[in-house]
């Protein structure tokens, strides 16, 4: 029926021909003329075209055939009036592909399931707030892998449980017989791991329970697809290949599926090693038999019927038995309190564990408000412009009306229009968005190593963009197509062509303009909200001076060497001297850490002091030429220097903020303090005090930091700092020769700026601060495109009114003022209603503000002002063509 058409039409009109000729041959049979009796078959049958409307509509297509007709009708409406279309297409092409945009990457970090069988039945123990490694009681977070295989054994709720380190091993090894090394990013799990998620191997098999019952009998690895298909070429023999990490051989046994990518969202490891290895790979941190050796993360998949609450109950049932019950548990009363108090919650697995998530999602939450305001905007925009059309169309809607078509035809017809100038306005958008989405995750990335997240276009992301589309052609298009339909049918037709008296028809436009004006306020003192935020966070005082300073890893761990290795130190040493006899090199250090890297927690007991066990003390081991490569500032006592040796007194430095309030009263130099309980062995003595110094974040309150000598407390560090004048490129390269002259084989990573290094820490407030302004200057400029389209609208249907007022003497100038009152007036209603606005939703984001309190003037002032000069701009030129009116031109229209 659908395809051929035709033929079932011609068909209908024989079958009603028939009929008509059988009706004329029964009235000639009772005595008729051939006329009369054509004229009563005619009479007696009825209207025939409402009898094939009637039959159209049986065959079931005639939907499909409006549909179709005004599809055709729209699109060459569309192609009348080229400009309002592409200023249509670009607005909707700009709110919708930035929507899609932001959406696809609020999808990768908080909204998309794992790739996994049943994501919805696997929780976490914890809730992943902790990664690293630690030896503290009664931990919620981090578990060793002795309880790990206790938690397997006596749980009642889960039909599988697999544990992970809570941290990537990032290492550099070989593959089969290739001298050069290349970073290599080890996942080390449970055998239990694939398994509990449900994940089958691609090629081979995936690690078992067999892979981790015994330590360091099991050097096997399952490689991900993505470093298959980058490293080895997709080798189709992949499974004689070996990859050798530190002093170990490990044999390839699998390679994972291409879409499975683990269980953290923006983190991709290339290879999957047996926990029972974890001495094997670089670093060689955790410890397998230890029962307090917590550094894992541990899963569990629900049985069926299981709810969370169920689980949660049993699960801290077991652990308190599994604590209880470990035979070297010092169960004194301090820990029997932490006990006490511990409580283990489980956290839903289903979009996996993420970092990203923590720091990212209120960003992309306000990025996405942001946005669907823009979105807004373009929508008023439209509407506005769809209302100036449907007036020019008045007459032909109203001629259409009188010959019997129904308001609700038109009304369809004039959704289609507009659903056909969003959906191309859509498909613009995800174009668009393929672009825009790489941009944003550079831009979350913050720096050259992108994130490792999957933002292409998905079926998620495409019935997203499809539902913006249809929910956009609504808004804009309701309210103009009810609105032209809504005519006085004779006083229409009676008008002519000529000018009609729009000025009542006029207030929903102007209702428009005012919530675009609103809307811009608010999104324009947010964007300056954001971007005063973030200058503050530039200027903050860092505590050191974070130009001209190269910053690199080396990573000894992976040629085999661990903290009790002799040959560290005096590498360490070796390096430093060589670097800072380079020209141009003013100081050079290793160091544990440097800012926003992590860090070595831990509380310290002070003679004389009360101890606070939840204190947690940042620890940071140097180089004596430390505080002058970060400039530093010495503020009491003395630096690190040749008298520390692995053999003097153990000394340290302490900053400002320790020294305050962690020591009695007086000067701390010359006490001394144990890291840990007063059992400790590691006892050192305060030899300085240095300004405090920013450690994990810039916006962080002053911390307690004590700065320790590699010389007295070995650690494979791999973080190098040298201060430097000149071009950063031939410094880095000359400081890298000198490395590799030591050492040739020593991989050398992350060659950056200590202030790069610093701006990265402020990747999410530089991405809002950066958006924001962006689609606040972007809503400014579909604003001033909707004043400008108004005025000139109003000056058009006004050309006669404008004329006989200069005819009657009124000045340019008086004309002029006549239209730039009318701008003024909108402007002033719209910031009259945006301020209250603003000010409840500054206090949405307040804290993501930083050296910001309550409502900031400036920002509303600068957003004010902005609104005005745009709007004056965009009036300009509308009341500059009506001073111009000639009055006898507009005079001819009466």
């Amino acid at each position: 029926m659908l395809l051929r058409r035709s033929k079932f039409r011609d068909e209908l009109d024989e079958e009603l021909r028939l009929h008509l000729d059988l009706r004329q041959q029964r009235n000639i049979e009772a005595g008729l003329s051939p006329e009369a009796a054509r004229r009563a078959a005619y009479r007696r049958f009825g209207n025939t075209a409402r009898i094939k409307e009637k039959s159209y509509m049986t065959w079931g297509w005639e939907w499909f055939e409006s549909f179709v007709q005004d599809t055709a009708y729209g699109l060459r409406g569309m192609l009348r009036s080229p400009a309002l279309t592409i200023v249509a297409l670009l607005s909707l092409a700009l709110g919708i592909g930035a929507n899609t945009a932001i959406f696809s990457l609020l999808d990768a970090v908080m909204l998309r399931s794992l790739p996994i069988k049943d994501p919805r039945q696997l929780v976490l123990l914890g809730t992943a707030d902790w990664n690293g490694t630690s030896d503290g009681f009664a931990l919620t977070e981090l578990y060793s892998y002795p309880f790990y295989r206790q938690m397997q054994q006596k749980n009642s709720v889960f039909s599988d449980v697999a544990a992970l380190s809570s941290f990537e091993n990032q290492a550099h090894g070989t593959v089969d017989d290739r001298h050069e090394a290349e970073p290599m990013n080890a996942q080390l799990v449970s055998g239990t791991y694939f398994s509990t998620l449900g994940v089958h191997a691609h090629i081979g098999r995936i690690l078992t329970d067999a892979d981790d019952n015994s330590e360091g009998n099991h050097p096997v690895a399952v490689i991900s697809d993505a470093w298959w298909k980058r490293s080895l070429a997709s080798d189709p023999g992949v499974l004689d290949r070996k990859i050798k990490l530190g002093s170990t051989t490990f044999n390839i046994v699998g390679v994972a599926p291409p879409e499975f990518f683990g269980t953290q969202v923006g983190a991709a490891p290339d290879l999957w090693i047996p926990l029972s290895m974890m001495k094997a790979v670089p670093p060689a941190w955790g410890d397998y038999k230890d029962d307090f050796s917590a550094s894992l993360y541990i899963l569990g998949r629900l049985k069926p019927g299981v709810t969370v609450n169920q689980a949660t109950t049993n699960v801290n049932l077991v652990f308190q038995q599994i604590l209880r019950g470990f035979p070297d548990s010092k169960l004194n009363q301090e820990n029997l309190q932490k006990l006490a108090k511990a409580h283990v919650p489980l956290t839903p697995m289903a979009t996996g564990i993420s970092r990203l998530r923590e720091h990212f999602s209120k960003p992309l939450q306000v990025l996405m408000a942001v946005v669907a305001l823009v979105l807004l905007i373009a929508c008023a925009n439209i509407a506005n412009l769809l209302l100036a059309r449907s007036t020019a169309r008045a007459r032909e809607l109203a001629v259409r009306q009188a010959l019997g078509a129904r308001r609700s035809r038109i009304i369809r017809q004039l959704l289609t229009e507009s659903l056909i100038l969003a959906l191309t306005g859509g498909a613009l958008g995800i174009a668009l968005a393929t672009v825009a989405n790489r941009i944003l995750l550079r831009l979350v990335s913050g720096g050259e190593e992108t994130i490792p997240l999957d933002v292409s276009l998905n079926l998620r992301l495409l019935l997203f963009t499809f539902a913006v589309t249809v929910v956009t052609a609504l808004i804009f298009g309701t309210i103009p197509a009810f609105r032209a339909t809504r005519l006085q049918l004779t006083d229409t037709l009676n008008a002519g062509r000529g000018p009609q008296n729009t000025d009542g028809k006029s207030l929903l436009a102007r209702t428009l303009v005012i919530s675009q004006i609103s809307l811009s306020l608010v999104l324009m003192v947010g964007a300056g909200l954001f971007l005063r935020s973030l200058i503050n966070l530039d200027n903050v005082d860092t505590g050191f001076n974070k130009e001209n300073v190269l910053r690199l890893d080396v990573d000894f761990a992976s040629l085999g060497m661990n903290d009790s290795d002799p040959r560290v130190a005096a590498l360490y040493q070796q390096i430093e001297q060589r670097v800072a006899a380079l020209p141009g090199v003013q100081a050079a250090s290793f160091s544990a850490f440097t800012f926003h890297e992590g860090s070595w927690n831990g509380f310290i007991t002070v003679p004389g002091m009360p101890v606070n066990h939840e204190l947690d003390i940042k620890h940071n081991i140097v180089g004596n030429g430390y505080f002058a490569t970060m400039q530093i500032p010495l503020v009491a006592g003395r630096l690190f220097d040749s008298r520390d040796t692995a053999t003097s007194q153990r000394v340290a430095v302490i900053s400002e903020h320790m020294a305050k309030t962690l020591f009695p009263a007086g000067s701390p130099i010359g006490h001394s303090y144990h890291i840990g309980g007063p059992s400790s062995p590691w006892e050192e003595q305060v030899i300085g005090i240095v300004k405090d110094a920013k450690f994990g974040d810039l916006a962080e309150e002053p911390e307690d930091i004590d700065y320790i000598p590699y010389t007295q407390r070995s650690y494979t560090f791999g973080d190098f700092e040298a201060r430097y004048t000149g071009d950063f490129t031939s410094i880095s390269t000359e400081v890298q020769q000198v490395i590799h002259s030591i050492y040739r084989d020593l991989p050398i990573t992350h060659v950056t700026t200590l202030d790069e290094q610093v701006a990265r820490s402020i990747t999410n407030q530089r991405l809002v601060a950066q958006l924001s302004t962006f689609f606040g200057l972007l809503a400014v400029f579909l604003s001033c495109i909707g004043i400008y389209g108004l005025m000139s609208y109003v000056v058009s249907r006004r050309t006669n009114e404008i004329g006989i007022r200069m005819a009657l003497g009124a000045a340019r100038s008086n004309v002029s003022w006549l239209v730039m009152r009318e701008i003024v007036l909108l402007v002033a209603i719209g910031i009259a209603i945006g301020i209250p606005v603003t000010l409840a939703g500054d206090r949405l984001v307040s804290n993501m503000l930083f050296g910001l309190h309550g409502t900031d003037a400036i920002s509303l002032s600068a957003a004010v002002v902005l609104l005005l000069l745009v709007a004056a701009v965009a009036g300009y030129f509308p009341a500059r063509r009506a001073s111009r009116v000639d009055p006898m031109e507009a005079l001819r229209y009466e």
